[in-house]
């Protein structure tokens, strides 16, 4: 009987070591847990006292034109920008300020600027206004090529009217493409999980480091956790060409074309990585294409060696083009190669 009493008594023992070691574990993982959420914390806090104070509210007065109809008056609009130079440049999104009659732009610290429209670019729906100031604080520009899907991101804005918001969450996919009001694609599009609301539009996308690696542009309604972010290498180029040109210099062809498919036998003659050509169908008079010989009905398969498939390939290669240097294009007439020396205009 005492073999049995010692028996059950070590059991006991064990359990008790076990149950312990349990509870340790737990506190443990407890503690952890804990201070992964504490330097979640840290990360959005840092990042909205560094960025936040370069986060700007605007206010537009919309004129008659914009407002669509003749006999209304102006309306009133609403968006989010980023301050990229302590001299009071403001990246924001051309749709927040177009058609503006005026522009305010509100500082977190309460001032209050007119502002400048120094130019904009339907084509990536990106826009810079300038205030009249110095020493202003401005956002750290990052590099939109490093991220990784997964990857933190936080939004500052000024949805629904409610300034300084933030709202954090991750990069969802990269590279993706949307169609802006000029009908060209955006490439490289951020898509993220990021709660924005109407108000947020022209805000910056901060990565965990504080530097701006995005201009938020549109969320999908109806849908939730689907939002977009112009790269902010995008913008790095565009804000370059707003500033000293005013515009978004493109190079252009004149020509009106679509897609057209080509049978596997050419596709692979070839060497084509698309089933499509871009087939010509009218050729401006006096344009770059008509100077250069182009016909409609020809179908243009390469510029450059770049292989084209699609009018939006075409707008892709030629979107940063520099105007008036000339290019090859390689096309098909009648089942013949040809190839054509053209120098594009700026469009």
């Amino acid at each position: 009987m005492s073999q049995v009493i010692q028996w059950i008594l070590h059991k006991d023992s064990e359990q008790e070591e076990h149950s312990s070691g349990n509870g340790s574990a737990r506190k443990s993982g407890q503690r952890s847990d804990q201070e992964l959420l504490d330097a979640y914390s840290r990360a959005v806090t840092q990042v909205v006292e560094t960025v936040g104070p370069s986060v700007v509210a605007i206010s537009v007065r919309k004129n008659r034109a914009a407002n669509g109809s003749r006999g209304m008056p102006g309306g009133e609009g609403a968006g989010s920008g980023v301050i990229i130079t302590p001299d009071g440049f403001v990246l924001t999104n051309n749709h927040v300020v177009e058609g503006s009659d005026g522009l305010e732009v509100s500082l977190t610290d309460g001032r209050t600027f007119s502002a400048q429209l120094i130019g904009s670019d339907a084509a990536t729906d990106l826009a810079v206004i300038r205030i009249s100031d110095g020493g202003l604080p401005a956002s750290e520009l990052g590099d939109s090529d490093l991220l990784k899907v997964g990857q933190l991101v936080i939004a500052i804005g000024n949805p629904l009217g409610f300034q300084s918001t933030v709202s954090a969450g991750v990069v969802s996919a990269l590279g993706r493409s949307l169609r802006s009001q000029s009908g060209r694609l955006i490439d490289g599009v951020i898509q993220m999980d990021v709660a924005l609301n109407p108000g947020n539009s022209g805000g910056p996308l901060v990565d965990s480091r504080g530097r701006v690696v995005g201009i938020n542009t549109a969320m999908i309604y109806m849908a939730q956790g689907i939002s977009f972010a112009i790269p902010i290498n995008t913008a790095r180029w565009v804000v370059t060409e707003l500033v000293m040109h005013g515009r978004v210099r493109r190079a252009y062809l004149g020509v009106g074309a679509q897609a057209r498919p080509v049978n596997r036998r050419i596709q692979h003659t070839l060497e084509l990585g698309s089933a499509t050509v871009v087939e010509i169908i009218t050729v401006e008079k006096n344009g770059p294409a008509e100077q250069a010989g182009l016909q409609a009905g020809d179908c243009i398969f390469a510029l450059n060696e770049n292989q084209v498939g699609t009018v939006d390939d075409l707008h892709r290669l030629l979107s940063k083009w520099p105007p008036g240097t000339p290019l090859e294009i390689k096309l098909l007439r009648r089942g013949r190669v040809e190839v054509f020396r053209i120098t594009p205009r700026e469009d």
